[in-house]
């Protein structure tokens, strides 16, 4: 027996070097076929940086100048969700509240209300009109003050460093305010008119004096040009100006100038249609909390994992923001919150992770803007740290779009190919830029986390095809 074991322990021992020899010899074929794609599909005059690394054994599969800085476009949503899940405040919910100061006397509130926001980037018309429903039912139904909005938790830039202003009054570029109601947008639905040459009926929601619509539209008259609404962003307002020829049913969304305006205009309605008498004239002040005058009444939540999905599979740059602005103002433990206080929290994580923030550049939460710079490192390194903490990586698997299947992955890598569901990541794009990062599963099943970074590529569509291809490639032959 002794004899057997011996032997069975020099076979082992000189095996061992072949085995390793073999899966040498097997990384470098496939580091050799994916850089064979990309020395084939890499768009004309364009650079990608690239990086792969096995999860479980820390070993890189592929990397292709990975420390390259890059624009991250949407990518920056990543570094965004990894530093709030990682922070202390992780897990707590946006909370929008409805206080009152003074006293109650008889049907009278001889004293102010106020709403609170807290960075809700969810919050919908839905929940407006339960606020208002809950301080209509309070034993009191005239207010001899005045209604405040308490925007007090963030400074007043609401545009983040870099933002494009010509991309206003798109719904991509959010205003940002603690207090917002249907992300600071407007959704304009336009029907034909019964004849020819007639106005087509306009309609607004959500529905408040706050925006006054100026109705050009003709009704099937092709002279009247393409359908089309804006508004004169350049002066800031918010008349919603619509024109164009309607055929059929149309619909626009778009965003407002100061939309915590738009909030308060539409919650001092609804008070007004639920029975209170108060002021139309709202105004903005900071609640003081440290009074005994003062009393919560009403609050309305949105869960983390709401706002992180939303951020992630529909890359939904207000969800990033106000994610970036409450880890600032849970950390600062200040008010008026600048973009600045969430990205030092960014800059404690990279400094966790052994690497500099000297290195990088950030300048806001969403990645709208031009001034961000990371690589392919610092996005699997992060993605890495995300991993090795359970209580992180459930909640950010669970948001990230998957390959053919939702969010902003669902046309790529789908049913018939080896990236079908095997692909969880973020993708990251504008106009030179297209990017790509997140985790993978192997056929063998190994759990792999990379980043790819496309520069300079007016194709978006070869880009996006060479990234697939780098993934499809680890997949099958990891």
């Amino acid at each position: 027996m002794r004899i057997l074991t011996t032997l069975f322990v020099l076979l082992w021992v000189c095996l061992l070097p072949l085995h390793a020899q073999q899966v040498e010899q097997a990384d470098s074929l496939l580091s050799n076929r994916m850089d064979g794609l990309v020395d084939r599909m890499l768009p004309r005059g364009s650079n990608v940086g690239a990086l792969f690394v096995d999860l479980a054994t820390g070993r890189t599969i592929y990397d292709y100048q990975s420390d390259m800085l890059s624009r991250p476009a949407s990518t920056m949503k990543l570094v965004t969700a990894v530093t709030a899940l990682s922070g202390r405040g992780a897990g707590k919910a946006f909370r929008t509240e409805v206080w009152y100061t003074g006293r109650i006397e008889r049907d009278t509130l001889h004293g102010d209300l106020y709403v609170v926001g807290g960075f809700d980037p969810e919050f919908t018309e839905d929940d407006l009109q339960m606020l208002a429903d809950s301080v209509c039912r309070l034993p009191f139904s005239v207010l001899s003050g005045r209604v405040y909005g308490d925007v007090s938790a963030k400074d007043s830039l609401y545009w983040g460093s870099g933002w494009l202003w010509d991309d206003n009054p798109s719904a991509f570029q959010p205003y940002l305010s603690p207090l917002m109601l249907e992300k600071g947008t407007v959704r304009v639905l336009a029907l034909p008119g019964k004849r020819a040459g007639e106005p087509a009926t306009v309609m607004c929601t959500p529905e408040s004096g706050y925006c006054r619509i100026v109705n050009r539209t003709r009704t099937n008259t092709r002279s009247a040009g393409p359908f089309r609404v804006t508004r004169d962003w350049m002066h800031n307002s918010n008349d919603i100006l619509v024109s164009g020829n309607v055929s059929a049913t149309q619909a626009r969304v778009i965003n407002v100038f100061a939309p915590e305006r738009l909030f308060m205009q539409a919650f001092v309605e609804r008070l007004r249609q639920g029975g209170l008498r108060c002021d139309t004239a709202y105004a903005f002040a900071e609640l003081r909390r440290d009074t005994a005058e003062a009393v919560l009444v009403a609050a309305h939540e949105t869960g983390e994992q709401a706002v992180l999905g939303q951020m992630l599979k529909e890359s939904d740059n207000l969800n990033a923001e106000a994610m970036l602005w409450r880890t600032g103002a849970q950390v600062a433990g200040h008010r008026r919150v600048t973009a600045k206080d969430g990205l030092k929290e960014t800059r404690r994580l990279i400094e966790r992770l052994g690497l500099s923030p000297a290195d990088y550049r950030l300048a806001d939460g969403c990645g709208l803007s031009h001034y961000d710079y990371l690589s392919p490192r610092l996005l699997v390194e992060l993605l890495r740290y995300a991993y090795s903490r359970t209580e992180v990586f459930q909640k950010l698997y669970k948001a990230l779009p998957v390959s053919g299947v939702d969010g902003t992955l669902k046309y790529r890598m789908g049913y018939g190919t080896p990236g079908f569901r095997n692909v969880f990541a973020k993708t990251g794009s504008y106009t030179g830029v297209s990017s790509l990062a997140g985790y993978l599963k192997t056929r063998s099943g190994r759990w792999v986390a990379f980043a790819i970074m496309n520069q300079n590529s007016l194709s978006g569509r070869q880009a996006r095809a060479l990234q697939d291809e780098l993934c499809m490639e680890v997949i099958t032959g990891w």
